[in-house]
């Protein structure tokens, strides 16, 4: 018998890749190819439905051809997405009836808005923030059902990035597609379900449990669609909503690429690097550094009401058990250091960023706060600006960079901090992956000022990876987690080596540093 491999889709948000493991992980071969974003307005963001479908195919086609892979050589197709991107298609002749309407688009937020504002909404937030000032006087007002979605309600809002709101959309913009759900016609799907509908000639219909959770449809406290995230606009409406599966199982099979290849996992991007940097136990974290920074704890069978604004997931369900995680996202991290070399010029690659902050002994008391669009999880703060703080006429451009780079550290301090208020558990290990994460600078800064040991993998692509455990799990490739222990191998690993008082002396220079960028614009 000839040797098996698993394939996977990573499809992002700027472009998506095919990537071909042997049966240790290894990456046989990888291709890659840019997906263009459509931008009719300003703040509108889409994507064309049948380009992303196209482009996936055709990376597909070449890494088979590439690696010399036939398809009856593939034990399992697993797919990774970006997360409440959606469409909705004709049943009848599989075409979209608009556009992917992406996450981030804000072309909804007036009427997110007056959502919010509403007495539902309103009473919500006031007994949800009136129980969450009491909750933590007692873990049994934490953790009763009841208890969590009133914690969780007092800090929620609707949001444009929410595929309620896509959905809302096109019923009411595109002629004929309010007609379409009445009948029954329209297939509502994220990018996952959209791909697997293409893939498997309009046989399955279907998303997994990650990704629904994070398109505000579906309500992960009590497993089911969410009436209250439904209602306020109107849907389903006749539309048809996917089924959901197990991230780890049975999405049909694809015959695109000569024999049938079963496809055997869908997953979100985020919760796919959980998995794939094992974070298999409570209180595991990883952070991906790339564009931004999302950080995620494992919270194990429980999904954790956050008093801190953090947002509860489903991770991934397998054999039938349900595993929970919590959420931080951080929006400008890489970003920030592209800031510095396409903005301002003063580095000329990402990569050199390492060097400036080596370079400098310190930032020599500058801070740098890269709230461009404001600041995300735990503070939430729209109006927050972009702030460079402690300026003298020593500081140097090393300075600068330096600062910045230690921002991406200090909110995830923010986060981590959050996080174990929110749930009890003592962060003692973080596992970092991304682009960014190749930075030994950040990586060690990082330890420092969060006090724990920073492991970075050897396959920095963890969403890929993951996506990949997942599918061979499925196919009996691997056994979880002993075989996956036995693959995952760190490259490096990151100790603290800082003394207690200059952590807390730099930490409480961030800290004000944040209050001055807050509430500006």
């Amino acid at each position: 018998m000839s040797e098996q491999y698993i394939l996977v889709n990573d499809v992002g948000t700027t472009g998506t890749r095919a990537v071909i493991y042997d049966h240790e992980t290894n990456v046989v071969i990888e291709e890659y190819t840019e997906l263009p974003q459509v931008f009719p307005k300003p703040g509108w963001t889409e994507q064309d439905p049948v380009v992303i479908y196209e482009r996936c195919v055709d990376v597909t086609q070449k890494a088979l051809a590439k690696a010399g892979v036939k398809a009856s050589q593939v034990a399992a197709l697993g797919i990774a997405t970006q997360r409440a991107t959606s469409v909705l298609w004709d049943r009848n002749t599989g075409e979209p009836v608009y556009n992917f309407i992406t996450w981030q688009d804000t072309r909804m937020s007036d009427e997110c808005e007056r959502i919010n504002r509403s007495g539902l909404f309103r009473t919500l937030h006031v007994v949800g923030g009136a129980y969450g000032k009491i909750a933590p006087l007692s873990n049994a007002l934490k953790k009763n059902a009841v208890g969590k979605m009133l914690i969780a309600a007092a800090h929620f809002n609707i949001t444009p990035a929410m595929s309620t709101a896509h959905a809302r959309w096109v019923l009411d913009n595109v002629d004929g597609a309010a007609e379409k759900a009445a009948a029954g016609d329209l297939l509502f799907g994220t990018v996952d379900t959209w791909l697997v509908w293409k893939y498997t000639g309009g046989r399955t219909h279907a998303t997994d449990f990650s990704n629904i959770s994070a398109t505000g449809m579906w309500d992960p406290f009590q497993m089911k669609w969410s009436s209250n995230l439904l209602k306020p606009f109107g849907l389903p409406g006749g539309l048809v909503l996917p089924e959901v599966k197990e991230t780890s199982g049975d999405f049909g099979s694809t015959e695109l690429f000569g024999d049938p290849i079963p496809i055997k996992s869908v997953v979100a991007d985020q919760q796919a690097a959980l998995f794939g940097d094992a974070c298999f136990e409570v209180g595991n974290v990883k952070c991906t550094n790339g564009t931004g920074t999302f950080v995620d704890m494992n919270t194990g069978e429980e999904a954790i009401a956050s008093i801190h604004n953090m947002t509860p997931l489903i991770a991934w369900k397998m054999d039938g058990k349900i595993t929970y995680m919590l959420e931080g996202m951080i929006s400008s991290a890489g970003s920030s250091i592209q800031f510095l070399r396409d903005n301002l010029g003063i580095i000329e690659k990402a990569s050199d960023s390492e060097a400036c902050a080596f370079r400098a002994e310190d930032t020599a008391g500058v801070y740098v706060v890269p709230a461009f669009t404001g600041l995300t999880a735990p503070y939430w703060d729209p109006y927050a600006r972009g702030t460079v703080i402690g300026l003298t006429r020593a500081t140097t451009k090393d300075n600068v960079v330096r600062a910045t780079l230690e921002s991406i550290a200090y909110q995830c301090k923010d986060v981590v901090k959050a996080m174990e208020e929110d749930t009890g558990i003592e962060v003692k290990r973080v596992k970092s992956d991304g682009g960014a994460s190749a930075n030994d600078f950040l990586l060690q800064f990082l330890a420092d000022i969060l006090d724990v040991e920073v492991d970075r993998p050897e396959i920095l692509e963890a969403t890929a990876l993951g996506a990949a455990y997942f599918a061979g799990i499925a196919a009996g490739m691997w056994k979880y987690p002993d075989d996956i222990l036995r693959i995952h191998k760190v490259e490096r690993e990151f100790k603290p080596a800082m003394s207690p008082e200059k952590r807390e002396e730099l930490y409480s220079g961030w800290k004000k540093a944040v209050e001055r960028a807050c509430h500006w614009a």
